[in-house]
């Protein structure tokens, strides 16, 4: 990956990882004051290799690699922030992320309220997260419901290289602490072009990836695949279906979805974490809250269980497919 590292302005065609590389490139070579720092990330160039060749090319001052320690992580990005850097922290999988929710939680989140606004604290903290690689324990977690709930953070998860390119130009240089959320099932699934050329994507808004009059499908990260493909078969038998792209988590951009919903009269709500207290939990109280009359069926949601992932030999259970999502909109169909 390190060759395809370049400052071009030109048309590049890469995976969602490539896409976080060369954003992250990007940005340090256009600001002195990023700086990256993790398990791994310099000289082996992370877990995944989304920092491969960064140290090579900015040095160990700048690309840093730390113990085995998310606590340490955490509290490093902190403080950086706070004396006039903007850390770009790597935590290897999201499972791993609790020992650094002290210093999220009770510094980075309130740091501007905290100070009143003297300071601020420009960190982003990246995580592989999600299942679908087979992996173990600690390695497939959907943890976006439980960073969204903490005042303060922005939470972030991208689903294509062009969006994970253009918003994680926008989460480092916002002036407070984002949480950006990496699906690692889908890092190297599909490449997409755009322009190389350090253009951020807004945060804080929903992404409309299809147009649609019958059913409104509300996803995120990896599974924006499965809606899309649902989206595509239910074309086939005439139900012409609107796909929204939720991408920042928090804050959350209900209006887009609104507006979506009162035009079709139907919502699908589709994520891989477990089903209650999530996210699309959140999104259907609002929609029934300020959108009832609209509505011409209940809400359905397609999840994950209430339980931790499984192993990888049942981990195919445990994913919502294209299946339960058409399974979901034929109810929503059906009900009036």
């Amino acid at each position: 990956m390190a060759e395809a590292i370049q400052d071009t302005h030109e048309l590049v065609d890469t995976v969602l990882l490539e896409a976080v590389n060369l954003a992250i490139h990007w940005e340090m070579q256009h600001d002195e004051n990023v700086v990256v720092l993790g398990e791994d990330v310099g000289s082996n160039g992370g877990v995944f290799r989304a920092t491969d060749g960064l140290k090579q090319k900015f040095g160990f001052k700048r690309v840093m690699d730390t113990p085995l320690a998310e606590a340490l992580i955490g509290g490093l990005a902190v403080g950086m922030s706070t004396q006039g850097l903007r850390p770009i922290a790597e935590i290897q999988f999201s499972g791993f992320i609790f020992p650094a929710l002290e210093h999220l939680m009770c510094h980075a989140a309130r740091m501007r309220n905290r100070t009143r606004g003297r300071l601020s604290c420009p960190m982003v903290l990246r995580a592989p997260y999600g299942g679908g690689i087979h992996a173990p324990e600690h390695h497939s977690e959907s943890i976006e419901a439980l960073m969204a709930h903490i005042p303060g953070l922005r939470v972030v998860i991208p689903s294509s290289p062009a969006r994970a390119y253009g918003l994680l130009l926008a989460a480092i240089r916002d002036p407070d602490p984002v949480i950006f959320l990496e699906p690692k099932r889908v890092y190297r699934s599909s490449k997409q072009s755009y322009e190389n050329n350090g253009e951020a994507l807004p945060l804080d808004s929903c992404f409309t990836l299809r147009q649609g009059k019958d059913i409104t499908l509300v996803s995120w990260g990896a599974s924006i695949a499965e809606t899309l493909q649902a989206a595509d078969a239910l074309a086939e038998h005439g139900i012409d279906a609107e796909v929204i792209d939720v991408a920042s988590i928090k804050p959350l951009d209900m209006q887009t979805i609104l507006i979506s919903v009162a035009r079709t009269g139907r919502c699908v709500i589709v994520h891989e974490a477990a089903k209650s207290f999530a996210v699309g939990a959140e999104i259907a109280a609002q929609v029934s809250e300020k959108c009832f009359l609209n509505l011409q069926a209940p809400v359905q949601r397609v999840a994950g269980f209430d339980t931790h992932m499984p192993y990888f030999q049942n981990e195919h259970y445990y994913m919502p497919n294209v299946q339960d999502i058409l399974a979901a909109v034929d109810k929503s169909m059906k009900e009036e």
